[in-house]
């Protein structure tokens, strides 16, 4: 998987327009079609002390997570990137899409503090690996670096 070459095309999209709105709606769709065995990218944004679903491709998804509530609001409440072999087996998991088996979700970070989750879900038990994650890590860096977070930071 060429997450290298994911993060590339997202920063270019932010040198055309870098508001979270458009970058994330992009880069939902970016993900979505550049990761095989995927059914759900997408993000959820801290809003009102809980996560509020943004921009994303697949089926329909929650709307409102609690922070320390599930995969996201386990990301979210600890601050750490959660990958989930087994949604099924993960204490508290909230099951918005009934096919999703496997999860992985990483925080990501603004001027202060978390403003939002990036959330990527399988229908395929044990789909991400450490180097999902590893690339993961290199696009939301790259979301970090270039999206203008905007009224997410207030």
């Amino acid at each position: 998987m060429n997450y290298s070459m994911i993060a590339e095309q997202i920063r270019a999209l932010c040198a055309v327009e870098n508001g979270w709105v458009p970058v994330f709606s992009n880069a939902s769709a970016v993900l979505f079609q550049g990761i095989p065995d995927i059914s759900w990218a997408g993000f959820y944004v801290e809003k009102n002390g809980s996560l509020l679903i943004g921009p994303f491709q697949g089926k329909m998804a929650c709307i409102r997570i609690p922070h320390n509530k599930g995969v996201c609001g386990s990301a979210y409440s600890k601050d750490a990137v959660i990958l989930v072999r087994n949604v099924h087996e993960f204490p508290g998991h909230i099951a918005c899409d009934s096919a999703s088996n496997s999860e992985i979700v990483l925080p990501i970070h603004g001027k202060k503090g978390i403003v939002a989750v990036l959330d990527i879900d399988s229908a395929s038990i044990g789909r991400f690996t450490e180097e999902d994650k590893e690339g993961l890590l290199k696009v939301v860096e790259t979301l970090e670096e270039n999206v203008d977070f905007g009224d997410l930071e207030v």
